[in-house]
């Protein structure tokens, strides 16, 4: 073999050598850096489709089969409400602000809103009529969680117990 092909085949594995060692102490930066930090849980879902997430397969069938028809029935109505908002938006962004027809479009756009909503829940409640007293308690427990009907979280919740004693030093006494 020559010498230029042997500083060839040198420069060549030097290179190579050089991509490997870089790629193994970047995964190893990776691997370790990784595992000291906490892993977040992935965010529940909130769509009201998953409230009926801890009944049984049967029922969560049936529950989507029940949504998907009254949202089929009242699909009319969400495009009546996209047709007002657009009608909205149109009348705001005139030249010339003309209130009363922006305060009709708001009243129809409303309507539409309210009437889709009525539909939807109706679904809803004609679905938990079929429902056993456990199955509904445990569906309740779903919309609270998901859906239109998810309660907001109190305060308490979200704040450490520490942040809490403080703020309650802080509050001014009464006599």
């Amino acid at each position: 073999m020559s010498a230029r092909a042997c500083k060839f085949l040198l420069v060549g594995s030097l290179v190579l050598n050089v991509f490997l060692l870089g790629g193994v102490a970047g995964g190893a930066y990776q691997w370790f850096a990784g595992h000291g930090r906490p892993t977040t849980a992935a965010a529940q879902p909130r769509a009201l489709r998953f409230a009926a997430e801890e009944l049984s397969a049967d029922r969560q069938k049936q529950f989507f089969t029940a949504l998907k028809e009254a949202r089929r029935e009242a699909r009319e109505y969400a495009r009546e409400g996209r047709e007002q908002r657009r009608e909205v938006l149109r009348l705001l962004a005139a030249p010339q602000l003309d209130r009363t027809a922006l305060d009709m479009a708001l009243n129809r756009t409303r309507a539409a809103d309210i009437a889709l909503r009525s539909r939807i829940e109706q679904g809803v409640a004609d679905f938990a009529a079929t429902l056993s007293p456990d199955e509904r308690v445990k569906f309740a427990e779903g919309l609270s969680e998901r859906g239109q009907w998810r309660l907001p979280q109190s305060p308490a919740q979200g704040q450490s117990q520490p942040r809490q004693q403080q703020e309650q030093n802080q509050q001014p006494a009464t006599d």
